[in-house]
């Protein structure tokens, strides 16, 4: 039996933490796989729980971490050597930038018969300064001569790794979206949305609105809040908006909210217009409590809250970025504007909030994503890439 070695950053919530799991849960018989990855940070909620309902018993490296350290990277990189020559992997699979530097290029020193890397974001842009930039550039640019393979999880990802930002050659990438559980969202929606909005105290005459995902820069938390500064006079809708997520950036993104003098709460107690919620796990519950979802991001990938968003048949605003168009169908089931065009995203946000009808028929357009994003898919394709190359 093939043995694969996958390697993911941290157990954080998010897309590659599902794509591991599904993966490392789901390929077999066919391969046996060992699951590594870092430790999510403190300012993040764990997903450690995903890999326990899965039954999955994954090695943790404490010293693999986000952030750049020689001396932890270093002890990282010898136990996952360690971890190659006692495992012998036939494939080693690493998941975004730190395991994939680190395992790729363990799994290249070692003799590993197949390195392969998935992107599931990069930050060639909106993320650092230009010398920044072009040293992650530089960095990936050598990892990828390192690797049999390149995973883009969207079209629009490969054209900037192949063409955009020249990381990769064209023959040695190919694209295998991310894969979920989507069935969750769908089932007792009517019960769930009650169950969150009782707990959250949310009219049912009130249009509750949430963005979801860490309070990092690259998301534009501080866009989301003029966004809100704008929008509150501009309807007689009665309105709520959740901010769902936690982050490093959190604190700064409630002074932004002071600084505009919008009213917010941290509890359940208090309705006011912004609330901070910080991390739900039941996702689904909170999706179905909504009624419209928001993305500002500078960048994506793929964007995981807008699957489960069209999954749970929710009405989407967001920005055009990434691989967002690979996602969403246009002006079908969510309303797209460019990075920092306030006047088209408040247009579009306005224009959900007063018209139901047009909620709703974009919600019903949301089917078309259980045909794209099941872990069934995921794992047929990736089996298929991993035969063709052992």
């Amino acid at each position: 039996m093939p043995k694969v070695l996958r390697i993911i950053n941290r157990f954080n919530l998010g897309g590659p933490t599902y794509n591991a799991a599904y993966l490392t849960k789901y390929l077999s018989p066919e391969f046996e796989t060992l699951l590594v990855g870092g430790m999510h940070d403190e300012t993040e909620g764990s997903s450690k729980y995903i890999l326990e309902n899965l039954g999955i018993e994954p090695i943790i490296i404490p010293e693999m971490k986000r952030e750049i350290n020689f001396k932890q990277d270093r002890i990282a990189y010898k136990k996952i050597k360690a971890i190659i020559k006692e495992f012998k992997p036939d494939i080693v699979h690493t998941h975004a930038s730190k395991a994939g530097a680190l395992g790729r290029l363990a799994a290249h020193q070692l003799g590993v018969k197949a390195v392969i890397h998935t992107f599931h974001g990069h930050v060639f842009h909106s993320s650092f300064g230009k010398v920044k930039t072009l040293f992650y550039k530089q960095i990936e640019r050598f990892l990828a001569k390192k690797s049999t393979k390149i995973i883009a999880i969207s079209e629009i990802q490969k054209k900037e790794l192949t063409i955009e930002h020249k990381i990769c050659s064209v023959d040695k990438t190919c694209v295998i979206p991310l894969g979920f559980d989507l069935s969750k969202f769908k089932d007792n929606q009517l019960e769930k949305r009650e169950t969150f909005r009782n707990e959250w105290k949310i009219e049912e005459n009130e249009i509750a609105i949430g963005i979801i995902g860490r309070l990092v820069p690259i998301k534009d938390h501080h866009f989301f809040i003029d966004v809100i500064d704008k929008i509150k006079d501009k309807t007689t809708k009665n309105i709520r908006f959740f901010i769902i997520g936690d982050g490093e950036y959190k604190q700064e993104i409630i002074s932004y909210v002071n600084e505009k003098k919008l009213p917010y709460s941290e509890s359940r107690e208090n309705s006011k217009l912004i609330t901070f919620t910080s991390w739900i796990k039941e996702i689904d519950i909170a999706n179905a409590g909504l009624d419209i979802i928001c993305l500002c991001s500078k960048n994506e990938g793929t964007p995981v809250s807008l699957i489960e968003a069209q999954s749970s048949l929710k009405p989407i605003v967001s920005t055009r970025v990434g691989g967002i168009n690979n996602v969403v169908l246009e002006d079908e089931t969510a309303l797209l504007s460019n990075v920092g065009d306030y006047q088209s995203y408040v247009s579009n946000l306005i224009s959900l909030i007063e018209s139901k009808t047009l909620r709703e028929s974009f919600s019903t357009a949301g089917n078309h994503i259980y045909e794209k994003y099941t872990y069934h898919r995921l794992v047929k394709e990736m089996k298929a890439l991993y035969h063709s190359l052992i």
